[in-house]
């Protein structure tokens, strides 16, 4: 999951094209606070993808930056070329496949629907997602939130948030455990009758997310 912004409000220009996190409320881009080369990232990402070519990588983009910019960062840094490109409504390959046709990334955006871009998937056509940011784990559940329920992918979200509603550390290693986050995905599974394609956390290094996923994707039906 990255955010990309342009470095500053007043230059939308494709090198400028920067990752960092938030919004321009205060009247200036949230990359002035911080940021790192969108390119550089991503074509450091490339390089770890392509040491582990067996492996399948889904990029989720909250994008703020003109599309022919977003395609030209991919270009530049080398993941263009390994994009999966998915066709509506028909059936998602398997993972081998993928590896196999040398079309192991898969991209999202939060952005709308771009037919000029068909590479970019409209997360909330193609997938949807559970709700975020409750207060406790005990508010945490799996209706569908946002995007087509019907879709075979989706996003179970699992961070907790604060008072003022914003992700909250203190409560990372509960949300993050990894007998709940096990037995949470269970429950998606069961309600829904398939697995989370996705699970969305924060503070990934609380808890034992890894250990979490391996043992969801280890199982061959739901507990």
């Amino acid at each position: 999951m990255i955010d990309t912004h342009y470095e500053t409000l007043n230059d939308e220009t494709e090198g400028k094209v920067k990752l960092c996190h938030g919004d321009d409320s205060r009247g200036a881009s949230p990359c002035h606070y911080g940021n790192v080369s969108a390119v550089d990232w991503l074509s450091s990402l490339n390089d770890k993808i392509e040491s582990e070519p067996q492996d399948v990588v889904t990029i989720l983009v909250e994008n703020y930056v003109q599309p022919e910019h977003l395609e030209q960062v991919f270009i530049d840094s080398g993941i263009m070329d390994k994009v999966f490109i998915h066709e509506m409504n028909e059936p998602w390959p398997t993972l081998q496949s993928m590896i196999d046709q040398k079309t192991n990334v898969v991209i999202f955006w939060e952005q709308g629907s771009d037919s000029n871009h068909p590479w970019i998937h409209d997360f909330l056509t193609h997938s949807w997602t559970t709700n975020f940011g409750e207060r406790s784990t005990s508010e945490m559940n799996c209706d569908v939130l946002r995007g087509d329920g019907n879709q075979q992918v989706y996003h179970m979200n699992n961070w907790l948030s604060n008072a003022v509603g914003l992700a909250d550390p203190t409560q990372a290693d509960e949300a993050n455990d990894v007998d709940f986050l096990v037995e949470r995905a269970n429950e998606c599974w069961n309600q829904h009758g398939k697995r989370p394609t996705f699970i969305a956390v924060d503070w990934w290094q609380e808890g034992d997310v890894v250990e979490a996923a391996e043992r969801i994707n280890l199982q061959n039906s739901a507990n």
